[in-house]
């Protein structure tokens, strides 16, 4: 049956197909639908993990015991699992293994645009990269077949616009595959040195048979050209955008295996033509290699190595006409992220500000309490470093102590918030973390976490208790706020930076945007008390705008919160 799909249904669809039967990730955009779209398989088991290490190692578990398995992230996510990756690389699997990254060039949603094909030539593992749909239902097939034939997992690289774009693919019945017994095997995987010394050299041997595989290998195909004077050799994406902008004008060789690459299939297809240019996104992966190949190309040279390309773009560099109907004018007004309306990170944000707290910050929604006009967050780095970075902030610093907390929100609490807090209270620093508990994993589209008591498939589980975790590591002052109340947060805030003992803030309110969440209903403005003072605009609610020097509320926005109302000095709100 042909049907049309994004990406990363089509991916989910693919491990459906290919008899896949464990499946562990952890919420990342542009990743996080692969999982979500698996989960609905009844066949498959799912799970959110706390973390893409945790995630990494279950699969790994799962592919032990004999059955193919899963795990995807996001691009930063394989920052968090590269310690199980490079092992299991070592130890080859039993049934076979995929791990899914999601790269985001342009970092439509990340802190970074790093270039995940570096992780697949530095662990020596094969990857492959599809350019739409089809493939991405296909690779994953082909991507258990490696797996098992020539005992390693394989990681598929995916990106923005491949997952989140949609083209036909064509579905087919599961194939239920066999479990693989267990068989124990210490030699194979008990990474103690007198083993790893011994799998190096089987790990080289792998990377050569995988090397002659490309050699032959359909997903590296050539698509013939009337014009043999130049000659492209891409992938991904960036593979649909030279077939848009020069059709089959120029014969194009397209890698869906980027590691480990063919060596004589490049070298032919250089010599039959007069000119290599090689495109490819962010890094030069494949030019190196076919530098190193002794191949004159051009690349880098040509394209940049920053951001996320576009027919236009390669059009404007080729010196080509856009194609008709893909002109994007640059008119189109940006739209800046901002917290939503009624979002209880804003409370909490705004009183940091007025206190003029330092605030080390991590990922997730409350990121956006850097946004002017809050412009309450002085750092973020990383999943986990606000609470690791606010203990060696404060570690030498008195002054530091009191004026610094780091925010972080439940679902990264669980994710790598807990061994830096448990690094405060074993190293004693004097210092606040407020964990912003909004009963969901909120930027990547409401994913259940371990403290919200659902699974990935909404049922009942175990509920983690921030409260008693928090104790149990051995902080003494845990206290819970409700962000809409500006004057507790406020005062509890005061009273824990003014303790000489670590402490947790909880601040707890759920997300706006939950379906059970139920709202007061919007607030107005008596524009007869109003006096034009902007004291409401200060928290940034996108409800709330001026129109004729008075504050007016949008009643379609406005889930009545009462933040701003507890800002106005006229009490003209309510």
């Amino acid at each position: 049956m042909k049907k049309l799909m994004l990406g990363n249904e089509a991916f989910a669809r693919g491990l459906y197909e290919a008899g896949c039967c464990f499946v562990s990730s952890y919420p990342g955009t542009p990743s996080t639908e692969v999982t979500e779209f698996a989960a609905k398989y009844e066949e498959i088991y799912a799970e959110w993990a706390p973390n893409e290490k945790v995630g990494m190692e279950s699969a790994f578990g799962a592919s032990l015991a004999g059955r193919r398995s899963f795990v995807g992230m996001k691009h930063v996510g394989l920052n968090v699992a590269a310690d199980p990756l490079f092992t299991i690389s070592y130890t080859g699997v039993n049934a076979g293994m995929i791990i899914c990254v999601a790269d985001d060039a342009g970092m439509h949603s990340s802190q970074n645009e790093q270039d995940s094909r570096h992780y697949a030539i530095a662990a020596k593992v094969p990857m492959l990269e599809p350019s739409d749909s089809a493939e991405a239902l296909e690779f994953t097939k082909i991507a258990y077949e490696l797996s098992e034939k020539y005992d390693t997992p394989v990681i598929m690289k995916m990106c923005t616009r491949v997952a989140h774009s949609q083209s036909i693919v064509e579905t087919s019945d599961r194939v239920e595959v066999p479990v693989k017994p267990y068989e124990k095997n210490i030699a194979k995987y008990v990474m103690m040195p007198g083993n790893a010394k011994k799998k190096h050299p089987v790990v080289e041997a792998r990377t050569a048979a995988l090397t002659e595989w490309a050699e032959t290998a359909e997903i590296n195909r050539i698509d013939a050209g009337s014009d043999n004077s130049i000659g492209f050799i891409t992938g991904s994406t960036s593979y649909q955008y030279i077939k848009e902008v020069c059709g089959d004008t120029y014969p194009v060789l397209k890698l869906g295996m980027i590691n480990p690459m063919p060596v004589q299939k490049i070298k032919d297809f250089a010599a039959s033509v007069g000119k290599v240019i090689v495109v490819e996104e962010l890094d030069d992966i494949i030019e190196t290699h076919c530098k190193k190949l002794g191949i004159e190309c051009e690349g880098k040279s040509m394209f940049t190595n920053i951001g996320e390309f576009s027919q236009n773009y390669i059009a404007q560099q080729l010196g080509k006409a856009v194609p008709a109907g893909k002109v994007v004018e640059d008119t189109i007004p940006m739209r800046p992220p901002v917290m939503c309306a009624g979002c209880p990170h804003r409370g909490l944000f705004y009183t940091l500000k007025k206190l003029k707290v330092n605030s080390i910050a991590d990922i997730g929604c409350y990121t956006l309490g850097a946004v002017a006009p809050l412009s309450a967050v002085d750092t973020v780095v990383c999943m986990g470093a606000s609470v690791s970075g606010l203990h060696g902030f404060n570690k030498l610093s008195k002054e530091n102590e009191a004026k610094s907390v780091a925010v972080i929100g439940d679902s990264t609490f669980m994710h790598s918030g807990i061994t830096g807090l448990v690094n405060i209270a074993y190293n004693e620093s004097n210092s606040t973390v407020i964990i912003v508990d909004n009963s969901i994993t909120g930027m990547t589209g409401h994913q259940q976490n371990p403290t919200t008591g659902m699974n990935l498939k909404g049922d009942p589980c175990t509920k983690i208790n921030l409260e008693a975790l928090c104790k149990s590591i051995g902080i003494n002052r845990v206290r819970v706020i409700d962000p809409y109340n500006l004057k507790e947060c406020e005062d509890v805030i005061k009273e824990e930076l003014a303790a000489e003992e670590p402490s947790v803030v909880i601040s707890r309110r759920p997300c706006a945007l939950l379906k059970y969440v139920k709202h007061n209903g919007p607030i107005k403005v008596d524009s007869d008390k109003c006096i034009g003072c902007k004291s409401c605009m200060r928290i940034g609610c996108p409800a709330i705008s001026m129109k004729d020097g008075k504050a007016v509320i949008d009643s379609t926005l406005c889930t009545g919160c009462g933040v701003c109302a507890q800002l106005c000095p006229k009490d003209a709100i309510g």
